[in-house]
């Protein structure tokens, strides 16, 4: 702006000098005098112009410092006075009031803490006296069980070891499918293998009628070999179909333990990469957090392959989530009455809550036992998106044209001729 004023400065000199030339018939020399001197005296009053601002400016910023240092002295007035207050009180008086006030605390705490102790005594006599704990509303509290000694075991399974080897010979045992739902939308986000076992009569047993309990271990794993065949052929006819799906295929440590169908995991996974990533091996949390170092490292092996895992029966949601999707947790599971009806067993966080959080670290959440429209929208307020349970869709046999697509004349696992082992109409 100042550069634009000295122009204009310059110009009126110019005029100047140049009307007194014309105008009034001086010389040239004496017309650029009079120039000079109109632009001297220009300056000088815009100079003396320009002073006076910076002075008055001066004087305003002063004024504010002298309000800032009064209310700066005002200030310290009156901490002076209130430390004044403070040494002027007796320190013993007080220190008597607070010590009168933290006995009567203490002497309401202490029968409210031995009232406590009481009520925790008269609980462990009862659990011992009892080696069930009593089911609430119909469903155990896992969290709850597993505190009590005296816990109920698995019971064992009504057909024996040796009719399931046979059945194993025989090529009788299937797969059901059981869907997993995407919330609110309904649509199928992925499956789980059941297995089912065609007795002689041509009835099917369900898994808790066969599946070993104690010992067996061998047979565990031929079956969860079996699932991830059928779990590899299911997954290649939906991408045929253009539909893919995630399959969730059962896997214990009966399979992780042993080397040699370690290798027979591995392999098949190895030959069917494209459809590793809809593959998801399916463990009991209990399981996944007992294994040991050799199996946590097959465990790394069959993540490296593109599969996943998914952690069934939770009894907590208070894991470490960082570390479970840096080992190939793709998702985890809870039971939903419990989590409804007793959320504080499962986590500290809100239940509006805990599906976001368990989601910044990429792991899903799937709410299990689902049975009533009533659990949808609870899930469904509470943001969580994937369920399963007996409302929403029981275990049943896949479709005819799935079941029809062949395998090829070789099985990629045991090298013997194969056919579909996944349930058809």
């Amino acid at each position: 702006m100042r550069g634009l004023v000295y122009v204009f400065i310059g110009l009126f000199s110019v005029s100047i000098a140049v009307a007194v030339y014309l105008g009034l018939t001086f010389t040239p020399i004496q017309a650029l005098l009079a120039g000079i001197i109109a632009f001297v005296l220009a300056l000088f009053f815009l100079q003396k112009k320009y002073h006076q601002r910076d002075v008055r400016r001066l004087e305003r910023a002063i004024e504010d410092l002298s309000r800032l240092l009064s209310t700066d002295a005002k200030a310290g007035k009156n901490l002076s006075r209130r430390l004044n207050e403070i040494d002027d009180l007796e320190p013993a008086r007080r220190f008597e009031a607070l010590e009168a006030d933290v006995t009567v605390l203490g002497t309401v705490v202490r029968p409210l803490a031995e009232s406590l102790a009481d009520i925790e005594e008269r609980h462990r006599n009862e659990l011992s006296a009892s080696p069930v704990k009593e089911k609430s509303d119909g469903v155990d509290d896992m969290a709850d069980k597993a505190s009590v000694a005296g816990e109920k075991a698995p019971a064992e399974p009504v057909i024996p070891l040796e009719m399931l080897r046979q059945a194993l010979g025989e090529d009788r045992i299937i797969h059901y499918i059981e869907p997993i739902i995407t919330l609110p939308q309904r649509r199928i986000h992925g499956y789980d293998l059941v297995p089912r076992l065609i007795l002689e009569d041509g009835e099917l047993a369900e898994a808790e009628d066969f599946m070993p309990v104690s010992g067996g271990h061998s047979l565990i794993a031929e079956i969860e070999a079996l699932a991830l065949v059928d779990a590899v052929t299911f997954v290649r006819r939906a991408l045929t179909s253009d539909d893919p799906v995630f399959v969730y295929t059962p896997i214990s440590t009966a399979t992780l333990g042993a080397p040699r169908e370690t290798e027979r995991v591995l392999s098949l996974l190895d030959a069917n990469r494209a459809v590793g990533k809809y593959i998801c091996f399916l463990m009991p949390e209990t399981q996944w957090a007992g294994l040991g170092a050799k199996d946590r490292k097959v465990v790394g092996e069959i993540v490296g392959k593109g599969a996943g895992f998914s952690l069934a029966d939770c009894r907590t949601l208070r894991l470490n989530f960082m570390e479970l999707s840096e080992t190939g947790v793709r998702s985890i599971r809870a039971d939903t009455r419990r989590f409804i009806d007793r959320p504080a067993s499962y986590t500290d966080f809100h239940t509006a809550d805990i599906a976001a959080y368990v989601s910044r670290f990429e792991v899903d959440l799937i709410m299990t036992s689902v049975d009533s429209e009533q659990h949808i929208l609870t899930l469904v307020e509470d943001g969580i998106g994937l369920a399963q349970g007996p409302y929403l869709g029981k275990a049943g046999p896949i479709r005819s044209d799935f079941v029809n697509q062949a395998r090829g004349g070789k099985d990629e696992i045991s090298g013997k001729t194969a056919r579909p082992r996944l349930a058809g109409r």
